[in-house]
């Protein structure tokens, strides 16, 4: 029997929406700007964690590829072992019932 696992990452922040700048949210990025503080060695604790960010296997499934599509980037080369997507809001608003709903 195969099996399939969904991961919903909602409000996760990969990417930035178009509108983003009309909120006060330009350059929202928040995956982004963990793995970029993170090859920076800001998110270096002693015992616990150093250097880049490592999702080996959130990667693979296609996570640095949603990324790349979320903030209009042309993903790397290569293939991922699951399928994998980015969306927007079509809704104009901020708040959760204006988009979220």
């Amino acid at each position: 029997m195969a099996r399939a696992f969904l991961f919903v990452l909602d409000s996760f922040g990969i990417g930035g929406a178009a509108d983003a700048a009309d909120f006060g949210d330009a350059g929202s990025d928040t995956f982004g700007h963990i793995a970029a503080a993170c090859a920076a060695g800001h998110g270096d604790r002693a015992g616990l964690r150093a250097g880049p960010l490592d999702l080996p296997h959130m990667m693979a499934l296609g996570l640095g590829r949603a990324a790349a599509i979320a903030g209009g980037r042309q993903p790397a080369r290569g293939e991922a072992s699951g399928f994998y997507g980015a969306a927007q809001e079509i809704s104009s608003g901020k708040d959760t019932p204006s988009v979220h709903w």
